[in-house]
């Protein structure tokens, strides 16, 4: 079995949103429980508009080191909606997709990391301001 396909067979138990910590707690059916913090769940989502639709087309999240969670919105029983303070709310995180977050999560955060420096970018990234 693939960490993908290991990843898609698990199940949410429960989930917690700590506004104060900034971060979902997401416990799982075989007893993994992850907490994944708002900026790291922003700056992965799956969203089209930061995966884009294709391998190549993703885009750098920047200046989302204070996002917040306003809500978490129950899709079926196999997703989330997460609702962020910056207007964002596209992209449905699957209990599989949380998982992966969850097991990945220093690897993954690592990545973009690197990504940032490899860019001469500081972190925490600065927050874009938009023109009037």
């Amino acid at each position: 079995m693939t960490d993908k396909e290991r990843w898609a067979a698990r199940t949410a138990t429960g989930i917690k949103l700590r506004r104060q910590s900034r971060v979902l707690e997401v416990a799982f059916d075989d007893g993994q429980c992850y907490e994944l913090p708002f900026e790291y769940l922003r700056v992965y989502s799956p969203s089209a508009e930061v995966r884009g639709h294709g391998p190549g087309q993703e885009t750098l999240q920047l200046g989302k080191h204070a996002v917040q969670v306003g809500k978490v919105e129950p899709i079926g029983n196999y997703a989330v909606r997460l609702v962020f303070d910056d207007g964002h709310d596209t992209g449905l995180y699957t209990w599989g997709y949380l998982y992966e977050l969850g097991e990945t999560r220093a690897a993954k955060w690592q990545h973009y990391l690197d990504r940032l420096q490899q860019l001469g970018i500081n972190y925490p990234t600065q927050v874009a301001h938009r023109k009037a």
